[in-house]
């Protein structure tokens, strides 16, 4: 772990929300839910910037979803540690049927300070662009069958 490091932070990331907990790096305290804010990488700044550290101090981690990866460009644009995290590797039991953004906030956060997450890679927009111009393809080639 990065001994720069004050607060480990997880976002539930949706297209209308994005819900928030925190969790310090040197503690065994549980991670304690910040709150919800729209989805705009300004309103998640306001809200990290109550934890009075830099953003380099504060790791971030959310689940790679259909919202894309533009949320974590524009944080490690400026300046924070950002991890995009595979779903599939998030540790979860068997009878935890329950799902809420709180949960999930909380979940990442835990997981991610024990560095129990698998990060995937950011791709580039361009990259990204590309992928997108793959599956267009292939869905007009269903199409046409």
């Amino acid at each position: 772990m990065d001994k720069s490091i004050r607060f480990f932070i997880g976002l539930d990331v949706h297209k209308d929300s994005i819900a928030i907990a925190a969790a310090p790096a040197n503690s065994r305290e549980e991670p304690r839910f910040i709150g919800t804010t729209g989805h705009s990488v300004f309103q998640v700044m306001k809200a990290l910037s109550r934890s009075n550290c830099a953003p380099s101090e504060l790791a971030i981690a959310y689940e790679a979803g259909p919202c894309g990866y533009g949320l974590a460009r524009d944080l490690i644009s400026r300046g924070y540690n950002c991890d995009v995290v595979a779903p599939s590797r998030v540790p979860r039991r068997p009878a935890d049927r329950i799902k809420t953004d709180r949960r999930d906030a909380l979940l990442l956060d835990r997981m991610h300070r024990s560095a129990e997450l698998v990060a995937v890679t950011v791709p580039d927009p361009s990259d990204e662009a590309v992928r997108d111009l793959m599956r267009a393809r292939d869905d007009a080639v269903k199409a046409q069958r």
